[in-house]
């Protein structure tokens, strides 16, 4: 009988740089699906790879000063270097430099070219070099760009177009036809409401100002833009050939049953994705999960933030297990998760060390001290056993249907419940006080018995989330007896030290807290520039939220004998009440305007941090409303 196929992916990682443990992340998740699918029974095809054009690399290859394709050969080979350390059992790692990949890529846009789907036009509007993203004004976040938060610039050039409006209701009715398409549901919900429903834009499918991208062959002035170069490798890695040549693998393959990929490209996966396949009148993805961020304490990892973790330098305090064991246990279903050098090692110490290590450990040395290391079922049965063979029973079903769903965290929880149900067997049996009596060895080699095979019975559903663990535990119990020297599977660490070894690898630079935020210098002002703008305390009297906008809140403000009306996008920030009676900094003479049309006659400044929070500025002392700020 055949396998039935499953094929599973990860977003393809942009070589821009090292991948943060962040990023890392996703790879060990899929490889968990991926490991517990083949323990199945499935014939599973695992697919990862690297996204290597665009601009950003272009412009880092010139600061390395070395060629682009020199500069993404060292870092995809860094990042499968990475991928491989974490003991990933991918089965292609595509690169989009590939040759195959980029003539694939060249017949898919004169495909969509030839049948009307692609167009060529003129694009202005503003433009994210990190994201390589366009945007209109109204997509823009406070101004900048809405998916990362940094600055946009106003960019014009000639594109080529894809008419994504014409696929547009056929998606909506896939999307509401098939509940599991994308997931979780508030993922969907957020398509759905902020970009499908409103109405899709064409989108811009080449660009003109860089050459490092795959070349239009019919026009060779433009490079094919990063998403439908990106986005197509999930086919042409396995095989499609848009002109009828597909590969056997393609035909068994395609659809994906899952594309694994992180909230912030979840737009380009269940929209601009989608489209391109009914285009290439290709079945969509079964599945399309978008997993939230591991964040480092409070907040999102970047190197300009200077609070980076990498899988490299974790595993060197705490092993590959480990760090595979805490990335995916402690990464929520639909919620971010935190990753801290505290709570690893509370993690290493209580459920490794403690929980795990220990419980293998001393059932093996047990069992060595009483029985020469092996043991049968003597048939000496209890009460108290029939609930250890209840849970350890279960736990298979229990994991098959979290991992069903895909809360992977849920189903490592589930096995390890098990682990500590092991130990509170112990406790509630007392082994050492059993061995004491001779008329009681058979009741001792059944509590034993039934404890090595619940390990076992864990141990094996272990194996997608922690392999090299699972294989040390399987080992060690052997086949009829188990090992004569249990070997310490996790060791216990001690927090100070390690915060102490880590304060070496990273020593402060220069002493600068950690809190500051380095802003790219503005041009040069005079100080007649300066004497032109007109700020001073004011007082508010009324605030209330502005109708039909997610952002703004409409303030009367008291400057002097003055009442000014004051537009600000702080909703997220503050609620009306709690403006009322605020003293704040106000910039009196800025021109009045129109937003989401309520007349602003003024602006309230704010100070916000790496993190885009705001908090309003207000005087150090009590000062009258209408005092001047010079």
């Amino acid at each position: 009988m055949e396998k039935q196929k499953y094929y599973i992916t990860t977003a393809i990682a942009y070589t821009s740089g090292k991948p943060h443990i962040g990023n890392t992340y996703e790879i060990v998740l899929a490889d968990a699906i991926a490991r517990y699918k083949r323990s199945q029974g499935y014939d599973v095809f695992f697919q990862t790879g690297t996204d290597e054009h665009g601009q950003k690399i272009e412009l880092k290859a010139e600061e390395a000063g070395v060629t682009p394709k020199e500069f993404v050969d060292g870092v995809a080979a860094e990042i499968r270097g990475i991928w491989d350390l974490m003991n990933t059992s991918y089965d292609k790692f595509i690169r989009t430099t590939d040759e195959y990949h980029e003539k694939q890529v060249q017949k898919i846009f004169k495909k969509l070219y030839d049948q009307g789907d692609i167009y060529k036009g003129h694009y202005e509007g503003m433009y994210c070099t990190p994201c390589e993203s366009f945007f209109t004004e109204s997509q823009l976040v406070d101004g900048k760009c809405p998916d990362c938060g940094r600055e946009v610039q106003p960019a014009k050039e000639e594109a080529y177009f894809f008419k994504m409006s014409k696929y547009a209701d056929r998606l909506i009715e896939h999307i509401n036809t098939h509940p599991e398409f994308i997931q979780p549901v508030s993922r969907k919900n957020e398509m759905m409401n902020n970009f499908l429903l409103p109405g899709l834009q064409d989108l811009c499918v080449s660009r003109t100002s860089f050459k490092w991208g795959i070349p239009v062959d019919f026009d060779s002035d433009h490079v094919v833009y990063v998403w439908l170069d990106a986005l197509t490798n999930y086919i042409t890695g396995i095989g499609y050939d848009c002109e009828g040549g597909n590969t056997e693998q393609f035909k068994r393959d395609w659809p994906a049953d899952l594309h694994l990929i992180g909230k912030d490209i979840i737009r380009f996966h269940t929209i601009y994705w989608p489209i391109f396949l009914m285009a290439l009148d290709l079945p969509l993805p079964k599945q399309i999960f978008g997993h939230p961020w591991l964040l480092q304490g409070d907040g999102k990892m970047s190197k300009s933030k200077g609070n980076v973790l990498y899988a490299d330098e974790l595993v060197d305090f705490f092993g590959v297990d480990a760090v595979r064991y805490f990335v995916l246990h402690e990464m929520p279903f639909e919620n971010d998760g935190v990753i801290s050098w505290e709570l690893m090692v509370e993690r290493m110490n209580s459920d490794l060390a403690n929980t795990l290590g220990n419980l293998v450990n001393r059932t093996i040395s047990m069992t060595n001290k009483y029985f020469g290391g092996a043991v049968t079922d003597k048939g000496a049965a209890e009460e108290v056993d029939l609930n250890l063979k209840a849970v350890a029973e279960a736990t298979p079903k229990a994991v098959e249907a979290k991992m069903e769903e895909l809360r992977v965290a849920d189903a490592i929880t589930e096995i390890f419940n098990l682990f500590k149900r092991c130990n509170k067997y112990i406790d509630e049996t007392m082994p050492w006080a059993l061995a004491k009596d001779e008329g009681k060895k058979d009741r001792l080699e059944t509590v034993l018995y039934n404890l090595l095979e619940s390990i076992k019975a864990g141990a094996v559903l272990l194996e997608p989330f922690m392999p090299e663990t699972s294989a040390k535990i399987l080992s060690q119990l052997g086949d009829g007896k188990v090992t004569e020297k249990p070997e310490i599977l996790f060791a216990r660490l001690d927090l100070e030290e390690v915060l102490k070894r880590v304060e070496e690898l990273h020593p402060p630079v220069n002493e600068v807290p950690e809190d500051v935020i380095d802003m790219e210098a503005k041009p040069e002002i005079t100080f007649e520039d300066f004497s032109k703008m007109q700020f001073q305390v004011g007082e508010i009297l009324e605030c209330e939220e502005v109708p039909k906008s997610k952002k703004l809140l409409c303030s009367k403000v008291r400057v002097g004998r003055e009442i000014k009306q004051i537009v600000s996008g702080i909703k997220a920030y503050y609620k009306p009440e709690e403006m009322v009676g605020k003293k704040v900094m106000v910039l009196v003479n800025l021109k009045p305007a129109k937003l989401a049309g309520v007349l602003s006659e003024g602006m309230l400044l704010c100070a916000e941090d790496a993190d885009g929070s705001l908090a309003l500025m207000t005087p150090e002392k009590e000062m009258p409303a209408g005092a001047e700020i010079s």
